[in-house]
């Protein structure tokens, strides 16, 4: 008889699952709001899920944080105060954080037991929050964009999880709206829009959104990630006042440290697939 522990988590709707070869059960709790655990995975490092879905792993994780944030902030002419709508764990945090132009990052994520959970077994990923910058509220991100100042971010990154549960609002016009709100001019929000693959319709939605909220230019970003539904996963920027092309190109073929990330991805990562293209 096997005694081999595997965690796997299965995308019932497409015929398809997800399973990584595991040591142990690092820790397991319930939160407020959801079931966190921790495992030791034998390849890919700790792993975090959330209600039995697969949110970040030591291996690829790097994938989303970076193109979560680099592609927007290098949008955007000079991004000093940043908001970040979920990302309990932190990575996108860190990244943000890299560039030395940012005078300010707020955090508001619902479950605060996910960051301190994030704390002790992803301090990697940590490794920015007690930077000075760093400012965290844990409370509903839909409310703290509905209630921000108008203009009051330069870039808004709406790290969630997928759009089921309280999540489900943040893909709404009406809460793209409210990013255009708190937006200062050329301001640039990048939301999470799951897979090409399983989801191109959401992501279709997601553009037609932020359009229909007053974004003057809208595209998606495409890149790998084995831990997620597919292996391919998507990020949907919208910009105020610019065309999403114009970046700071000298700036981001000057940063370094990252993993996937570069200058030439910032362009190359925004060219849809045949089937997304208008």
């Amino acid at each position: 008889m096997s005694t081999e522990l595997w965690y796997t988590e299965r995308y019932e709707e497409h015929g398809a699952a997800l399973s990584l070869k595991i040591r142990e059960v690092l820790h397991r709790e319930q939160s407020p709001y959801q079931v966190i655990e921790i495992f030791e995975t034998e390849q890919f490092g700790t792993l975090m899920t959330l209600d039995g879905l697969v949110m970040v792993t030591d291996r690829d994780n790097f994938l989303y944080h970076e193109m979560m944030s680099h592609p927007a902030l290098f949008t955007h002419p000079m991004p000093k105060r940043v908001l970040i709508i979920g990302g309990g764990d932190c990575g996108t945090l860190r990244e943000v954080l890299r560039h030395r132009e940012v005078e300010e990052a707020t955090q508001v994520e619902l479950d605060e037991r996910v960051t301190r959970v994030a704390e002790r077994f992803f301090p990697e990923l940590c490794e920015k929050n007690n930077d000075p910058r760093a400012h965290f509220h844990f409370t509903d991100g839909i409310a703290w964009v509905k209630e921000a100042e108008a203009g009051r971010y330069d870039v808004i990154i709406v790290d969630s999880t997928d759009p089921v549960g309280p999540a489900a609002g943040l893909f709404a016009t009406d809460f793209y709206a409210a990013c255009h709100h708190a937006l200062a001019d050329q301001g640039v929000l990048v939301a999470q829009s799951e897979s090409p693959l399983l989801h191109a319709n959401l992501i279709r939605q997601c553009q037609q959104r932020m359009t229909e909220a007053g974004f003057d230019a809208v595209n998606s970003v495409y890149f790998p990630q084995f831990c997620y539904p597919s292996g391919w996963w998507s990020g949907t920027l919208g910009r105020k006042g610019l065309a999403m092309d114009a970046f700071r190109a000298d700036d981001a073929h000057a940063f370094s440290g990252t993993h996937y990330y570069h200058a030439g991805m910032q362009l190359a990562a925004q060219v849809a697939p045949a089937f997304l293209l208008p």
